[in-house]
């Protein structure tokens, strides 16, 4: 939903009295500011913190954080916020410092700043080839150290200082989620897709991960079977019917369950597993079905498609 429609919404909130039902648990508001030296990491931050639930915003003007945190206490809809606020608001920057001592006064705020040696930001400002937001009317070493000046003041309040030299993206992601999942009560999870598909159709685009079940006994070739899919309960049972069915379901699984707690470490929030056989009418549809079932057993978000069947 575009930060318009959100203010807006916010701003009828903040007009009524909110109360919950008797022994209801609210969500403690939060903000959280991203701050820190041009090249440090701050939108991988801020990417972070929209995987944690948070709802973020980049570069937001320094006059309108006050009246932004208002809105979020009283709205119940985005409880947990943060924001990227750096050299780019110019010299409006000066006043974070104290606007951000008046905003702690009715909302827990943190600020986060980011910083890094003069060596990686040079690194990676001549890898992105972009320019320092400063200008180029100079040289990159020459705007950061203008820029350290600029944010001296805001180092010296930070709740956190990390330095991301040594940090790559991932790293960086995963080092925030490990810190803060735990402080704002809300567990990163991952959106998995079980697919089946037919191997004479292709293989699926999007997949993260394939399996061929093609080793598995065709249904298709039981004649009472053959107009049916895998969703088919007689099907299902047939498929089932084979040890190595039972073990190969088992055995995926549990690689899966394995998996992914390092996916979402790693800070991925959607993994697509594709199962194929020949036609993606019974084996495949099967398979993904009985998948589908163990990972939501073991808590985890799971959709399934069946992209051929029925072709």
């Amino acid at each position: 939903m575009p930060l318009r429609s959100k203010l807006k919404k916010a701003s009828h909130a903040a007009g009524k009295i909110v109360r919950g039902r008797k022994g209801e648990t609210r969500t403690a508001a939060e903000l959280v500011i991203i701050t820190g030296m041009s090249g440090s990491g701050k939108a991988s931050a801020l990417k972070a913190f929209e995987d944690l639930g948070y709802y973020c915003v980049d570069n937001l003007p320094v006059e309108l954080i006050p009246r932004f945190a208002e809105l979020a206490l009283q709205s119940g809809e985005i409880p947990r916020t943060a924001l990227v606020v750096d050299v780019r608001e110019g010299t409006q920057l000066d006043k974070l410092p104290t606007i951000l001592k008046s905003v702690k006064r009715t909302i827990a705020t943190r600020v986060i700043y980011l910083e890094a040696s003069d060596e990686a930001l040079v690194r990676r400002f001549s890898e992105t080839r972009r320019p320092h937001p400063l200008g180029t009317g100079t040289t990159v070493r020459a705007s950061l150290r203008e820029e350290r000046q600029h944010l001296r003041a805001l180092r010296k309040i930070a709740d956190f200082v990390i330095d991301t030299s040594k940090f790559n993206v991932h790293e960086l992601r995963a080092h925030l989620t490990d810190r803060f999942k735990t402080q704002s009560g809300t567990q990163q999870t991952i959106l998995v897709s079980c697919v089946s598909f037919g191997y004479k159709h292709g293989l699926p685009d999007d997949a993260d991960l394939v399996f061929d079940v093609r080793f598995l006994p065709n249904p298709h070739f039981v004649p009472e079977f053959r107009a049916l899919t895998g969703r088919d309960p007689r099907v299902a049972k047939y498929i089932r019917s084979f040890p190595q069915t039972r073990e190969f379901i088992n055995r995926i699984s549990e690689l899966l369950i394995y998996l992914l707690p390092h996916y979402i470490h790693e800070g991925k929030s959607y993994l697509t597993i594709s199962f194929g056989c020949t036609g993606g009418q019974h084996r495949s549809v099967m398979i993904a079905e009985e998948v589908n079932a163990r990972l939501r057993k073991a808590g985890y978000k799971v959709k399934v498609v069946h992209r051929d069947s029925p072709k």
